[in-house]
């Protein structure tokens, strides 16, 4: 397939929607100055909680809907005022959308019956088109099925030949895995980026699911109420997040948060002095310890209550308390070869300081220590 390289640039865009509480005066607004580019050829994941503006910024980005500011710009072209069909965009929806009438090679071919003077196609042309992203997405056997037919995963990828089969200059993926079982979703989120690889074509994909962010994306865009929270390489966030909103959202397990405070040159959670502070001023902090960062150690500075150890096969899980912790229980992930059951319903733990953050209670900015 001939590679488009196509740089996607969104300057100060703004999508403001009238409020549906007839009571309240102010708009919504569902994506707020958003200022990024989408590099030529790259897999870009816009990545936020339910309602955080990424399925709109998409819609934004393929002309669904037009900014109430600023401007969207494919490689030199300003496309803020071109209609979805002239911007060269494919785009999957997490329903798939197929016709249930018609097969998949009539269903992929769809787009293809549309161009119109100098792009029409002949027949040959068309279906040569159609086994080509067939092909790309391992489906060409089922070119005669109708949709009812399929499994999930089949209709998805009928889904992803069809979009790709116009060569868009731009893919756009909204929540597009996740109607299928764990299983099939870990074997189509390599397809995906196996697609995107071999054809190049600069492709944002929307999600919820920071695990499939992380693992395929080559840059992740964090979203919070349809801001911009952090962008860049995915495993840069996990290990360098920008507040304490990126570092709760990433990770699985979720980072475990207590509630601190930094004093005398030292990080501490209650008594327990768990960091050196270098010269940061005294403050009241959360302190984040990733799932990975406890080594259990008898003499660690942190003590917690022990709750039970869930094993993991590679790894065991320690599930603890403590009075300090935000939520409800601390979740630490150690190596199943160290085992340790606590001592008297009570477990000592060290920090691997790199995988510590420490943030402002104030602001939630983290605080470079």
């Amino acid at each position: 397939m001939e590679e488009h390289v196509m740089k996607v640039t969104l300057e100060h865009v703004t999508k403001r929607f009238p409020n549906r509480n007839k009571k309240i005066k102010e708009d919504v607004i569902a994506v707020n100055d958003f200022n990024f580019e989408i590099p030529d050829g790259k897999l870009i994941g816009l990545l936020g909680p339910s309602g955080c503006g990424k399925s709109t910024a998409l819609n934004l980005i393929c002309g669904l809907e037009k900014p109430t500011e600023g401007r969207i710009i494919f490689g030199d072209t300003d496309v803020t005022d071109l209609p979805p069909q002239h911007r060269g965009v494919g785009l999957v929806f997490q329903n798939y959308a197929l016709y249930p009438h018609l097969t998949v090679r009539e269903n992929i071919r769809f787009p293809l019956e549309n161009f119109r003077g100098d792009k029409k196609l002949s027949k040959e042309e068309m279906e040569e088109k159609v086994l080509e992203a067939a092909r790309l997405v391992q489906i060409e056997e089922l070119l005669d099925r109708r949709p009812s037919e399929m499994s999930g995963g089949q209709q998805q990828r009928v889904a992803i030949a069809r979009a790709l089969v116009k060569r868009p200059q731009v893919l756009l993926l909204d929540e597009p895995l996740s109607n299928l079982d764990a299983r099939l979703r870990l074997q189509t989120r390599e397809e995906l980026k196996r697609i995107q690889l071999e054809t190049g074509i600069t492709t944002v994909f929307v999600t919820h699911d920071q695990e499939e962010a992380m693992s395929i994306c080559d840059t992740i865009v964090v979203m919070k109420n349809g801001v911009l929270q952090q962008m860049g390489d995915p495993q840069r966030i996990y290990d360098e997040p920008i507040n304490l909103f990126v570092a709760s959202f990433l990770g699985t397990p979720q980072i475990n948060t207590f509630k601190g405070r930094i004093a005398d040159g030292g990080v501490y959670i209650g008594d327990a002095r768990v960091l050196d502070a270098g010269g940061v001023s005294d403050r009241n902090v959360s302190v984040s310890i990733r799932p990975e960062g406890f080594i259990v150690d008898e003499n660690g500075p942190l003590e917690c209550e022990f709750v039970n150890r869930e094993v993991m096969g590679r790894d065991t899980s320690y599930v603890a308390k403590h009075p300090l912790f935000v939520g409800e229980n601390i979740r630490a992930i150690i190596p199943s070869e160290v085992v340790s059951t606590g001592v008297d319903g009570k477990i000592r733990f060290s920090l691997k300081p790199s995988k510590v953050h420490v943030f402002d209670e104030n602001t939630n900015e983290r605080i470079i220590l």
